[in-house]
């Protein structure tokens, strides 16, 4: 991952349902490069992600050295959005992004 070699590059490191598994396959855990990340990084990730559950997600946060922090969606799987919450999400992920940095 480039940020793990490049820390700098950027502020922050906004992760939107970050796959960390195959759908069905947790032993596959995409996690190797956590370690390595010295950027802030805020994960979004529904709870129903196929692609890693929320215990998982705060699990592989643990790995990594910089601030770190997820923000789950309730009810959401991969995409995401929802009907009850494509109006307000997005300004919310920005928002807590935002906050997450400490910009405003």
């Amino acid at each position: 991952m480039l940020l793990a070699a490049e820390p700098t590059l950027v502020e922050g490191l906004l992760l939107l349902s970050y796959p960390l598994h195959p759908p069905g396959r947790p032993q596959q855990l995409r996690t190797t490069h956590l370690p390595d990340l010295r950027t802030p990084t805020l994960f979004v990730s529904g709870t129903r992600d196929a692609f890693g559950s929320i215990d998982e997600l705060e699990a592989a946060i643990k790995l990594i050295p910089a601030p770190a922090r997820l923000i789950p969606i309730e009810g959401a799987g991969h995409g995401l959005l929802q009907k009850s919450n494509r109006d307000e999400l997005p300004a919310r992920i920005v928002q807590e992004f935002l906050s997450f940095l400490n910009i405003q």
